[in-house]
């Protein structure tokens, strides 16, 4: 009997709904003064769990990669929904007990390795449902990540007034582990030989899938130069992306002379504008290609971040501070699809997470480093300048990895040559 084909759409309606559950842990500063209120905790103590979570979000997705490829979507998307609904409910006893190492555990630890797996998991599944258009299938659920703390915030908001901070903890944990696990059940990779309607498997016949350069495992992977300046390209953008995000208002108070309120609105359009780069960017990508996205991410950053503490218009300041968000999102969104492209879909979960751990090292660097050249140059200028650097040569990695492309596709054309002269 043959196997009912999934709907594809649905596939990638589950993977949001993985997405937009994880993605909430961009909302956690909603939490950070009622628990401050409540407990007397120092902020620095309050916001590390933060940095917990996004730290084993990285390593969980490096290290449970294979695990996603050797398991499926279906067993590691419910591992996800297991481990993150257990850290939100966790750290409402966290809140319960006010034991702040039980809340680094539970919401860093638990939560960031859900996050971790629930990340790769759904992207990995749509990279090969989705042949003809990777970078809208990933867009699609990376946007779901990028838009979550615009859902998550107010509703956050509400329940803590109403209901208080720990039950807010157990009712989330409750809610996303059955969005999570209902989701992942539906996950599924395509069928062996699959293609989507219209397109032919075969030569000459129908419209035809793109090939891939390559098929190479993870480990495979992690040995060719062209996975180190995939690494680099995305650890630059995320670097100077998170580094702008954690100081947009006080920047635009000092530069442009914005209000605070008018800052903080600003700040709340950023995340409007990281959620629509994310799905924009990665669609065009399938049309422009993967090397020409990026190059385009890195020109126009290095333009804009060059132009920005000179910007004393605050329309002009907001108009580039929104164009750098939507590159931010869309360099999250447009990589797993370069990953396809560029070694196939063969171990794609584990590359990605591999990948992976360049978010998690310019979510430590990024801040910090904003920080120390703020307090080093005295201003602004001296930050976005060596931005502006930082940009420069990624642009030339974006060039460089071209020389790669070109290689691989002479030798992807020298072997098609040979299995025809063969037969």
């Amino acid at each position: 009997m043959q196997e009912k084909v999934k709907n594809r759409w649905l596939i990638a309606a589950a993977a949001v709904g993985i997405h937009l559950s994880i993605g909430s842990v961009y909302a956690w500063s909603v939490f950070t003064k009622p628990i401050i209120n409540q407990f007397g905790w120092e902020l620095s103590e309050v916001q590390f769990t933060f940095s917990i979570a996004i730290l084993f979000l990285g390593l969980s997705a490096a290290f449970l990669g294979h695990y996603v490829e050797k398991h499926g979507p279906r067993k590691s998307g419910t591992l996800s929904s297991i481990f993150f609904g257990l850290g939100i409910a966790g750290s409402g006893l966290a809140i319960h007990l006010e034991s702040l190492p039980l809340l680094y555990l539970c919401y860093g630890v638990l939560g960031g390795i859900g996050l971790g797996v629930g990340y790769i998991t759904p992207v990995s599944t749509l990279v090969k449902w989705f042949p003809d258009r990777r970078g809208l299938a990933t867009g699609l659920a990376i946007m779901g990540f990028g838009f979550a703390s615009l859902v998550a915030s107010p509703i956050m908001q509400a329940l803590i007034v109403s209901v208080g901070i720990a039950n807010t903890f157990f009712i989330l944990g409750a809610v996303y582990f059955i969005v999570m696990f209902a989701s992942a059940q539906y996950l599924s990779p395509p069928p062996q030989g699959w293609v989507p309607e219209g397109y032919s498997a075969e030569e000459g016949s129908g419209k035809q899938i793109k090939k891939d350069l390559c098929q190479l495992t993870a480990n495979e992977a992690v040995k060719t130069r062209r996975f180190y300046l995939l690494w680099l390209m995305l650890f630059i953008n995320v670097t100077c992306g998170i580094a702008v995000i954690s100081v947009a208002s006080p920047m635009a108070q000092e530069i442009v002379g914005m209000s605070a309120a008018a800052a903080a609105t600003m700040v709340g359009l950023n995340g409007l504008f990281n959620g629509a780069g994310r799905i924009g960017w990665a669609s065009l990508s399938d049309y422009i290609g993967r090397p020409n996205t990026y190059t385009a991410f890195f020109l126009i950053q290095l333009v804009l971040f060059f132009l920005l503490p000179n910007l004393t218009v605050p329309a002009l300041f907001m108009g580039a501070m929104f164009i750098i968000m939507t590159c931010y999102g869309g360099g999250f969104a447009s990589i797993p699809a370069y990953i396809a492209d560029l070694f196939g879909t063969k171990q794609m979960g584990a590359i990605h997470g591999y990948i992976l751990t360049a978010w998690a090292a310019a979510g430590l660097a990024g801040p910090i480093f904003a920080a120390w050249v703020r307090d080093s140059t005295g201003s602004y200028t001296g930050t976005m300048t060596v931005f502006a650097a930082m940009f420069a040569v990624a642009l030339v990695i974006s060039l460089i990895i071209r020389l790669d492309i070109k290689k691989l596709r002479e030798q992807a054309k020298q072997n098609e040559n040979s299995v025809e002269l063969a037969s």
